[in-house]
């Protein structure tokens, strides 16, 4: 999985991360106090991500893989030759799709013999050999997506519904929302050690390899590197918006 603008998930499972957006329900100060410093972390994510990748798609690789090629390399080397790589599109729509067995490449990962195309396109290699290894993060989080695709959107809207009805129906939809909410807020976490790892393996087996050179992984670390900001940005942002949740609660119930 890589970023798409902020946050994509494509179902590696099909689920955008953009649902961990917090959505600003009430024009309430306290939202942003909660809200505004994760949103402006995932700003600077955001703009990190693109300006990392932009700068190093226009880097040539000094062996003239592409992204396709480098993803293939590591997959065979890995006992992965059943697993399919394909052609995508969108900027950044790169994900590994487990129940297929099928890496997705963005058009310009694919293609390109760049510096960003091998980095992206080892990362998703990663996913799928998270995958073969039985990594328990992936699988958790492939899991949970049922459970987040509900909570990201029914979530605080049962939580506002609950907010503006009286009584017990009111109190139990807000905590039916929160918990469904926190769903989302549990996912970011879980994804956050699946993104780290799947980055490890492919600045590791990039090099160990001989894809890229050590001279050559300073812009595989900062493509990478800054996408791994994104999914703090997003478990941040999560948690700070069910914290805020909470505390209306909090405020609710006293």
């Amino acid at each position: 999985m890589f970023p798409d603008l902020m946050f994509t998930f494509v179902t590696d499972t099909y689920i955008n991360d953009n649902h961990l957006l917090p959505t600003a329900m009430y024009m309430d100060p306290l939202y942003f106090i909660f809200a505004g410093p994760a949103m402006l972390l995932g700003l600077w994510a955001q703009f990190k991500v693109k300006s990392a990748f932009n700068k190093y798609s226009q880097v040539r690789t000094q062996s003239g893989i592409t992204g396709a090629e480098a993803a293939r390399r590591i997959l065979d080397r890995g006992g992965l030759s059943r697993v399919t790589i394909e052609a995508t599109h969108g900027m950044l729509s790169d994900h590994y799709d487990p129940f297929h067995k099928s890496l997705r490449l963005s058009e310009d990962v694919y293609n390109l013999p760049s510096i960003a195309s091998v980095g992206v396109a080892a990362h998703e290699a990663g996913h799928a050999l998270q995958d073969k290894t039985g990594y328990m993060p992936l699988h958790l989080r492939s899991i949970m997506v049922p459970a987040v695709s509900v909570g990201s959107y029914v979530g605080p809207v049962l939580f506002m519904a609950g907010m503006f009805l009286a009584g017990t129906i009111g109190t139990t939809l807000a905590w039916a929302g929160i918990m469904l909410f926190g769903s989302t807020a549990l996912f970011a976490l879980v994804t956050l050690p699946v993104e780290f790892n799947a980055s490890r393996r492919a600045k590791e087996l990039l090099v160990s390899q001989g894809i890229v050179s050590s001279a050559e992984l300073k812009g595989i670390n900062a493509v990478l590197d800054a996408a791994a900001l994104t999914y703090v940005a997003a478990a941040a942002q999560a948690i700070m918006q069910l914290l805020y949740f909470l505390t209306i609660m909090n405020r609710r119930n006293s």
